[in-house]
């Protein structure tokens, strides 16, 4: 017994050292910054983050095209671009750093409000870096946009907002995840409704529908936010000039969000907070 006993336990040893060194060359992929990854390995973090986040806001596992893949990647390198760039927090051009750092501030609230919605709190969490990059704008915009979740007033007032309610941030926040939800049952049946729900945020739900009812067939179904993205040149101007940029947007926000060290963001992943600072 003794001897079956030292041969199990020299068996164990060696399988440990055996393995030992592909868990180290593991660990130190993982510490490796995304600046730092060559072109072949950011694509496949993006990638594999993309779906991620995808399953968790979903429960899906999502088949985006690699050229969906490649469009997102795009966006998360701009945000990239925009580490440390001394822009304050001009939208569009904002610090990421100093982005996520306010999305810290807001998260849990964000999180707790479209959780008691039943919506994924990666969606509320993400949608306001899109919309104002966590900054609570007082200014209308050309479109009359104002707040965070910038909404417009007409629309405001389908949810029970007020002039002064569209700038604040829970009021808003409670509102979006209304929208949104609402949005998501009504693309239930699309296998991508989460990303068709955010989408529609940007450019408005009939006119997504419109969109899937023209563009999207049994063919291409299986990711229909990518089937719009990739016959973007035979949509409307409003969507070749912002709407197809939005959801691979949202996606680079939540991959930086949720993986704030593999870009040299030394703090917590947003939706892991679980209190103001």
């Amino acid at each position: 017994m003794t001897i079956k006993r030292s041969f199990l336990f020299l068996f164990a040893i060696t399988a440990l050292l055996a393995t030992a060194p592909t868990l180290i060359s593991a660990k130190k992929q993982s510490e490796v910054l995304y600046q730092q990854m060559t072109p072949a390995q950011r694509a496949a973090f993006v990638s594999q983050q993309a779906h991620r986040i995808a399953l968790e806001m979903s429960g899906n596992n999502y088949q985006f095209t690699p050229a969906f893949e490649a469009a997102i990647q795009r966006s998360v390198d701009r945000y990239v671009e925009r580490i440390d760039n001394n822009r304050g927090d001009q939208p569009g051009k904002s610090d990421t750093r100093l982005m996520f750092e306010r999305g810290a501030a807001l998260a849990p609230t964000l999180r707790g409000i479209f959780k008691a919605h039943n919506v994924s709190p990666l969606i509320g969490i993400y949608i306001p870096a899109v919309e104002s990059a966590y900054v609570n704008i007082q200014s209308p915009n050309s479109a009359g946009s104002v707040g965070m979740f910038q909404f417009l007033p007409k629309t405001g007032e389908k949810f029970g907002l007020s002039a002064n309610d569209l700038l604040d941030v829970e009021k808003s926040a409670n509102a979006a995840a209304r929208y949104i939800g609402l949005n998501i049952k009504r693309f239930e049946n699309d296998p991508m409704k989460e990303a068709l729900a955010i989408l529609s945020y940007n450019r408005g739900a009939s006119n997504v529908e419109q969109d899937l009812a023209s563009f999207v067939n049994a063919q291409n179904r299986a990711c229909s936010i990518c089937a719009l993205t990739e016959q973007r040149d035979k949509l409307d101007a409003n969507f070749q000039n912002e709407n197809v940029y939005y959801v691979p947007r949202f996606f680079a926000a939540a991959i930086i969000g949720e993986n704030p060290e593999a870009f040299g963001l030394p703090m917590q992943s947003l939706s892991s907070i679980s209190r103001l600072f």
